[in-house]
């Protein structure tokens, strides 16, 4: 996914931005002009017109970053035909590979993503005809004292991040390499955020981690969930934290508060890891109508033995008692999850597994790919990239074949009722046509009438495809 930073103003130099990978990096970015706004840097949409040219990058997999380092050639180019032009790349990428980028590229900037309130200094070291290199990683940083310049187009919807990193070392994963280790943000700046996304007439906000229910402040610093497992089950069955001696807020109390600051304003969140979904969080979401009924539930395998393999540190047993937990709780809530196909030493019975799993999950959507090896991660360094390229392409066929049977199946249950529809925008394929999503963060399109963005508009649905409803207001 690409992003182009929308924002103009009057100044000395100006920096063209493209944001790739998740909504983390797109967050990263709105830090990162809020950052050189304050150094006498605007914004251009028009990559001719730049003076400085980011490229903040996503390294999950390999194809994504091939994709990335041919557009940064193309920008080498362009930077060639001005004088005076720097081009960097920033973000995941550039912490994982920085040499290769200063050795084969034209970068004259490459910043991981703790380094951004370096980028000033680094620039004046570029002005002097030196690189720019910072991709130290941080125990501490969060950005969290710093406002973050919004690129979104609609100024409906907006991301929050509430934590950095990650400690859950999945085998295949390159996010604590290149994030580096799990941190929370202090709540108060959390709070405040969010108070002036309200204030600007912002109607929803999604809260974002790597790992966002593990989230946890003690006051005096950033503090990461223990690694020991820090959930635990109780006799009546139920799932929570352990009592061990920790104290501080936990997420299910930031939701709280964000939650409460403003009843007409929409909260999400994401990801969450299965291992931290507790009865409680759901109990709060069920708690508070303007926390919305979609819950995004990686699952990766349905195979406990390939779990394992991955070091995700569940079962499908307890992947499945916690989606049950969600259906008690949270009854009509859309569901969602990953998965990744051919992972090392799937065997077609544990394919087969993830396949049932998905029917019985019923998923509404996923993200779906096949295996990818990572350099550096623990399945690159310990297990054989095993499965044949064209077993994990039919595997992974399969696996978007039933998604697309579950994701039609989710919207028929739809037609006939109506949803209550947050508008987002004008649709892709028709000026006469708007765009939104329901609590359950469904698709819904239809026609414009006197409606704007940011309305909250009843929809009766009439038909459906596999990723959109459409309808009519009532």
């Amino acid at each position: 996914m690409v992003f182009f930073l929308t924002l103009s103003a009057v100044s000395d130099r100006k920096i063209y931005i493209e944001t790739y990978g998740c909504q983390m990096n797109v967050v990263d970015s709105e830090v990162v002009v809020a950052i050189l706004l304050q150094h006498n840097y605007s914004v251009t949409e028009k990559v001719e017109e730049a003076d400085l040219i980011l490229v903040n990058t996503c390294s999950i997999r390999e194809n994504a970053e091939q994709r990335v380092l041919s557009r940064i050639r193309d920008l080498g180019q362009i930077r060639r035909k001005r004088e005076g032009v720097s081009l960097g790349v920033i973000g995941c990428m550039a912490e994982r590979l920085r040499e290769a980028l200063l050795e084969q590229t034209e970068v004259d900037l490459v910043v991981g993503p703790d380094a951004y309130r370096q980028l000033p200094d680094l620039l004046r070291e570029v002005g002097s005809g030196q690189k720019g290199i910072n991709t130290l990683l941080s125990m501490e940083e969060t950005y969290g004292d710093i406002s973050p310049v919004r690129m979104d187009r609609n100024g409906v919807t907006a991301f929050v991040s509430i934590m950095r990193g990650c400690n859950n070392f999945c085998a295949y994963c390159v996010v604590p390499g290149t994030r580096g280790r799990e941190r929370s943000r202090d709540p108060e700046s959390i709070i405040h955020e969010v108070k002036e996304l309200v204030g600007k007439g912002y109607r929803e906000v999604t809260l974002l981690g790597q790992n966002v229910n593990s989230y946890r402040w003690q006051g005096n610093g950033n503090t990461s969930r223990r690694e020991d497992g820090a959930t635990s089950r109780r006799e009546d069955g139920a799932t929570s934290r352990r009592e061990d001696g920790m104290t501080g807020l936990t997420f299910e109390r930031l939701l709280e508060r964000v939650a409460g600051i403003d009843p007409g304003m929409r909260v999400r969140f994401a990801t969450s890891h299965p291992r931290d979904m507790t009865d409680e969080l759901l109990g709060v979401i069920a708690s508070f109508p303007n926390l919305c009924r979609a819950i995004h539930l990686p699952v990766q395998s349905g195979s406990s033995a390939v779990l394992k393999r991955m070091n995700r540190k569940y079962t499908r047993e307890h992947y499945m008692d916690r989606v049950e937990a969600i259906r008690k709780y949270l009854p009509g809530a859309s569901l969602s999850t990953d998965l990744i196909a051919g992972f090392c030493g799937e065997t077609g019975e544990e394919h087969r597994e993830t396949l049932s799993l998905m029917e019985w999950a019923g998923y509404d959507f996923a993200y779906m790919f096949k295996y990818n090896e990572r350099p550096g991660t623990y399945a690159a360094e310990h297990y054989r990239d095993d499965v044949p390229e064209e077993v994990k392409t039919r595997r992974l066929s399969e696996i978007i074949n039933l998604q697309s049977e579950l994701s039609l199946k989710s919207k028929k249950k739809d037609v006939g009722s109506v949803v209550e529809v947050l508008v987002e925008g004008t649709s892709k394929r028709s000026d006469l046509h708007l765009y939104g999503r329901t609590p359950q963060n469904k698709v819904v399109v239809f026609p414009r009438k006197e409606f704007n963005p940011g309305d909250l508009v009843r929809v009766r649905i009439n038909s459906c495809t596999a990723a959109t409803l459409l309808g009519e207001a009532v």
